[in-house]
């Protein structure tokens, strides 16, 4: 899914809850020139529809700012909430190049009954949630999904053992224990 958010420009000398009273969201672009930083503001609500869909340090998002001439793609960083209503304060983006590699996380999901499971009794135990990878911008899976219909009781699957997307290299120790089935775990 492609997500773009349009910014503008943060007026210089505002005051970060005056702009939020107004429905706008205080954000920061990091990376599009080397160590610059660029002070932005984006509607509330945009913003709010934006969060639904990524997720930080794995969603690339299209920014756009035309007071500025800059479009590119940039990760989701950070995103500070309101302490209790639970709404967005600020966001911060980092611009990505197009040919680059990154490091991410990307979540894993665990798909299939293992045999184990059905056959033995026994439970699904996943080790990891998410797995570190090296990948350029445009090859950033959303997840990465884990067959586990073949693992029987005591059989487990490590991260060398993963099949991955192409272009996309896992980073964790290639020894490391992403998934087993443990022996008795049945209700």
């Amino acid at each position: 899914m492609q997500l773009t958010i349009e910014c503008q420009s943060r007026p210089e000398g505002s005051k970060p809850n005056t702009l939020r009273r107004s429905g706008k969201l205080p954000a920061v672009l990091y990376g599009h020139k080397g160590n610059e930083s660029i002070s932005l503001v984006l509607d509330a609500k945009e913003a709010e529809l934006l969060l639904r869909n990524a997720s930080i340090n794995n969603s690339l998002i299209q920014v756009n700012i035309p007071d500025k001439s800059w479009n590119g793609k940039a990760l989701l960083r950070e995103v500070q909430t309101h302490p209790w209503r639970n709404t967005p304060y600020h966001i911060s983006f980092f611009a990505v190049a197009e040919h680059g590699n990154l490091e991410v996380d990307v979540p894993l999901h665990f798909v299939g009954v293992p045999k184990g499971a059905k056959v033995s009794g026994g439970s699904l135990d996943p080790s990891m949630n998410s797995l570190h990878v090296k990948c350029t911008a445009d090859k950033i899976p959303e997840q990465i999904e884990i067959d586990v219909s073949d693992l029987d009781v005591g059989e487990s699957l490590q991260v060398s053992q993963l099949t991955l997307p192409e272009g996309v290299e896992a980073l964790n120790d290639p020894g490391r224990v992403v998934v087993s089935v443990l022996p008795g775990g049945g209700s």
